[in-house]
């Protein structure tokens, strides 16, 4: 689920999904990363294609099975965060869901 969700996060903001960049997204070493993308492929969630604009260079993307998996994920997340804020009303549950998307995308620009 974490090597998923790191491609599904790389790609849909326009970055190659590499085995090294998967490593930093997640925080570990290129060979741990390595493993995790190696059981996530056997696993049918994960293909991995030579580059369009380097031959050389391997990019990972989400299978149909992977990427159902995680919008399984996602709506089970969306599910909890109901579940956790139903007593909030719903403008703090929109402003907290919009903070965190904020710090998300700033976290991005500063390459953590």
């Amino acid at each position: 689920m974490l090597v998923a969700e790191a491609v599904g996060s790389l790609t849909a903001r326009g970055e190659a999904a590499t085995v090294n960049s998967v490593a930093h997204t997640i925080g570990i070493d290129q060979s741990g990363a390595s493993r995790l993308i190696k059981s996530a492929t056997a696993a049918g969630c994960l293909v991995r294609e030579a580059s369009a604009s380097d031959g050389r260079r391997r990019e990972l993307s989400l299978t149909p099975a992977g990427g159902s998996m995680l919008d399984r994920a996602h709506r089970w997340q969306e599910e909890i965060f109901r579940h956790l804020s139903a007593d909030w009303p719903e403008r703090r549950r929109r402003e907290f869901q919009q903070a965190m998307t904020d710090l998300m995308d700033h976290s991005y620009e500063l390459g953590t």
